[in-house]
């Protein structure tokens, strides 16, 4: 540790609940039974510019005191110390730091977190490697925690390893192959055809493309952000199909437009509302009731991929996600409800097998279904919990027929979120930009975390490798979000006066696609320095700051003469902003690095969002032979009782209870009814406004085959 850095370690209260505890047992019980006791509790590492005095240590201590006034053990056993990545500030740590500094403890200049767990055996004997190994695997998240063996190692959380340099891809020298092999190396998921667009565009720049530029294309150009399936052309039968699939989803809108202000055309779509009186605070920081119009928006999305490989933050950021989206509509919204939803397989829970599960075996990179129903509806709830969102309608279904000598079924899960929100009337069009125009990152900072889960998610599953695809699942700061929203708030309180000219959420792609995009929505270009962007992670290369995923953040743009009053609404909130560039009236980005020199993208916007061959599909329709359903053997009783032990049918309270159901006083109808609270609403309802007697209603139906 350095001389100017003091290093402090604290105890705190323990870390695991006994319910925890007996999971955590019941967890290691088969890869490490010689374990007889657990013991774990929080421990905290201050770093200070010079040693605290008595006085401000016992501040820091009364900070550190919180959490449930449980028995506290005296430590004995073997030492397992489960710390955020070396080289990275976690999120814990930026709120407790501030914190610290707020209650006028200067000296402080970063407190981190970690768990310690005590671990002692039947034989009296240390764990075997083995052991270690499997233990290690059930106490920590590898993505972004550590494990060392003593608390004097974390010390190292404080030390930063040097950034990791630009990379080029020589397709000069190596020509298509030298592409090809950087597509499969990097998991960019680039078809064919777009391997040629690239390197015809890059033989006619005279150069080779960077990592940087290469992971951007991949993002930006993903099935997950272009739909190129869903747009693409289709012959089914030898008949050119007329209508792309995104086309008759359009279609039904087209058809029956209603009172839809926007559709298809930003990140939730917009009815019309009526008016209604809002509850904020005036100018005068007075809170106070205003008759407003108000409309409405809903948004769905799926995030499947991440589910599968970690349930709960695979759902918790697809529900973060989906919050964001809602905030990001128009100019700046405000999220009001939620839903969430999940298919899986068959659950095939242990010592509780039904008549119709035959455990098939998965694939050993996702989890079991039953894995994703214990910790993908936790996920989702926790964010909808801490952001203070209501999750108040949803789904479940469990799936797998034997059909023609295959087996069908959600081994990769569906998780839907979705949600409703308000909008104002003068709030619902994003704005051009103006040349000369402030870009703004909103929220936190870069990790390297959801690292191509744009172009991870449009793979085949099994097409990447298991490495791959663990990077590419973000992690959730709900806290984080709360702060952003809050932020949105105020100025959406200004009205027609907003300092937001156009925001979008960060999501797949991070930076490299949501930068770019914001841009381009204008045809502006831009002017960016990459080491403007806030960074958790300073051992990070080019490429994994522009490209990371970390959550809860937005692009927002805004005119120069705004920064001031943007500023003041970010500072009041603690919310984390950065002014890495400016928009440009010439179409071309040019990203800069004023750290080590280079120059990670230098592109044109039309090689970007260039037109690269549209995907064409060709099928034949496949006659399924029909098996007639036979009801001749089925004995009534047992039909009944597997009906109610089926998992779409049966009791949902496992999957109600665990989320805050009347957070924002808006809620008119949630899931349970009547006096009893039986979990059978069909319908989700909201008031408009505290004092109202309109609202909106939110139901979901599922039919996906048809997706």
């Amino acid at each position: 540790m350095s001389n100017q850095v003091h290093f402090l370690s604290l105890r705190g209260s323990p870390a695991l609940s006994q319910f925890r505890l007996d999971k955590l047992y019941a967890a290691l019980k088969l890869s490490v039974p010689s374990i007889l006791h657990i013991y774990a509790e929080f421990v905290h590492f201050a770093f200070c510019e010079q040693a605290l005095n008595e006085t401000d240590k016992n501040t820091l201590t009364q900070i550190l005191t919180y959490g449930p006034k449980t028995q506290t053990e005296s430590p004995r056993g073997e030492l397992f110390l489960v710390i955020p990545r070396i080289g990275t500030i976690s999120p814990w740590a930026s709120r407790a730091t501030d914190i610290a500094n707020n209650c006028g403890l200067k000296n402080v200049l970063r407190i981190e977190r970690g768990i310690v767990y005590y671990v002692t055996t039947k034989n009296g004997q240390a764990l075997s490697e083995t052991e270690k190994a499997a233990f290690r695997a059930v106490i920590h998240d590898r993505m972004t925690e550590a494990v060392v063996y003593a608390l004097q190692d974390a010390e190292k959380l404080y030390h930063h390893a040097d950034p990791k340099p630009l990379n080029s891809i020589d397709i000069i020298q190596g020509g298509k192959a030298a592409l090809e092999a950087a597509n499969d190396d990097m998991g960019l998921a680039l078809s064919p055809d777009e391997v040629d667009y690239l390197l015809d565009n890059y033989n006619k720049m005279g150069r080779n493309p960077t990592d940087v530029e290469l992971m951007m294309f991949a993002q930006a150009n993903s099935e997950h952000c272009r739909h190129k399936i869903f747009n693409a052309d289709w012959v089914i039968d030898g008949v050119q199909q007329e209508i792309s699939l995104f086309g008759m989803i359009r279609n039904t809108h087209k058809l029956n437009p209603g009172s839809t202000v926007v559709a298809y055309s930003d990140n939730s779509s917009i009815v019309k509302g009526q008016k209604t009186k809002r509850f904020y605070p005036q100018q005068n920081h007075a809170y106070g009731f205003v008759e407003d119009d108000m409309h409405y928006l809903m948004k769905v999305e799926t995030h499947n991929h991440p589910t599968a490989i970690s349930p709960f933050a695979g759902a918790a950021t697809g529900a973060g996600g989906e919050i964001r989206d809602e905030g990001a509509t128009g100019i700046g919204s405000k999220p009001k409800a939620g839903l969430t939803g999940f298919s899986v397989s068959n659950l095939n829970i242990p010592n509780f097998t039904q008549a119709w599960e035959k455990p098939y075996g998965k694939p050993s990179r996702i989890a079991t279904p039953l894995q994703i129903m214990i910790d993908g509806p936790l996920g989702g709830a926790a964010y909808n919990n801490e952001f203070g969102r209501p999750n108040i309608a949803g789904y479940f279904r469990t799936f797998e027929l034997e059909t023609n000598n295959e087996v069908r079924g959600y081994h990769k899960p569906i998780m839907i979120a979705g949600g409703l929100g308000s909008i104002r009337p003068m709030l619902i069009k994003k704005q051009p930009i103006p040349a000369g125009s402030l870009i703004i990152i909103l929220g936190g900072p870069a990790m390297l975390i959801g690292l191509g889960g744009g172009a991870a998610s449009s793979q085949a599953s099994g097409e990447s490798s298991e490495t791959l695809d663990f990077a590419s699942v973000q992690r959730e700061n709900p806290e984080m979000q709360r702060r952003c929203q809050e932020v949105i708030n105020h100025c959406n309180a200004l009205g027609e006066n907003t300092p937001i000219v156009s925001i979008h959420d960060i999501g797949a792609g991070g930076l490299s696609n949501a930068v770019p995009e914001i841009i381009h929505d204008c045809e502006r270009g831009g002017r960016f320095e990459l080491r403007n962007v806030q960074n958790a992670d300073l051992g990070m290369s080019p490429m994994q700051i522009w490209c990371n995923e970390a959550q809860e953040r937005y692009v927002v743009a805004i005119k120069p003469e705004s920064l001031e009053l943007f500023k003041a609404f970010c500072e009041r909130e603690h919310c984390l902003y950065a002014v890495i560039g400016e928009a440009t009236d010439e179409e071309h980005l040019s990203l800069s690095d004023n750290l080590l020199g280079d120059k990670p993208v230098d592109l044109p916007m039309s090689v970007l969002f260039g037109k690269p061959p549209k995907m064409h599909r060709t099928v034949e329709h496949v006659e399924s032979k029909i098996t007639v359903f036979n009801t001749e053997n089925i004995e009534l009783s047992e039909a009944i009782n597997r009906v109610l032990a089926f998992p779409a049918v049966a009791d949902k309270s496992f999957l109600i209870h665990i989320g805050d159901r009347s957070v924002t006083g808006l809620v008119a109808r949630d899931q349970m009814v009547g006096r009893w609270q039986i979990p059978v609403a069909d319908v989700a309802v909201t008031t408009s406004g505290f004092q109202a007697t309109t609202g909106e209603a939110m139901a979901m139906g599922e039919r996906t085959p048809l997706a």
